[in-house]
């Protein structure tokens, strides 16, 4: 209950770096550029559970640089490379549900993602692979490129379910 109570603090009130980073508009992107790549790549929809790995994935720095460079690298073999990683991956996760269901609901409500079946799709304005802001720090480039990739090599695996317990999260 902390996480929720630290996240109900009103955006102007919140550090300067902690709320450009975090806002829903930033993150609602990598969601929308995650789902576009996955979709494009296998034309099929995305679990709402599986987005809610963007984030943690993409934000942290250690981890998003330790990501393949490749969206074919083996994913089974990426896991076990990374298991040290991965560990902190869990409760990164549930510290940022309050960023990632926050960032959905804008992409949602903005239509860079639309629901279908209970699962996500690109809506009806996605965000352009090309999409880039005329002012970007390296640091934002890197999380776009990476939740990019994200959504590459999530669709070149079997299932979402086996995503999910390969990055330690029970669905």
């Amino acid at each position: 209950m902390a996480d929720e109570t630290r996240w109900s603090v009103p955006w102007a009130a919140r550090p300067a770096e902690e709320a450009r980073i975090f806002n829903p508009a930033f993150c609602g992107e990598l969601l929308g550029r995650t789902v576009s790549e996955y979709h494009r790549t296998r034309q099929a929809t995305v679990s709402i559970v599986t987005v809610f790995l963007v984030l943690p994935l993409t934000l942290h720095r250690p981890t998003r640089e330790a990501l393949p460079g490749r969206a074919n690298t083996a994913f089974a073999g990426w896991v076990a490379e990374h298991s040290a990683l991965l560990a902190e991956l869990p409760d990164r996760a549930r510290r940022l549900r309050p960023v990632s269901r926050e960032a959905l609901l804008f992409a949602l409500r903005h239509q860079l993602l639309a629901l279908q079946g209970g699962d996500l799709i690109p809506g009806a304005k996605p965000v352009r692979r090309s999409a880039r802001p005329t002012v970007s720090t390296a640091e934002t480039t890197a999380a776009r490129s990476a939740a990019a990739l994200l959504g590459r090599w999530f669709a070149g695996q079997h299932t979402q379910t086996s995503i999910l317990h390969g990055m330690g999260i029970a669905p």
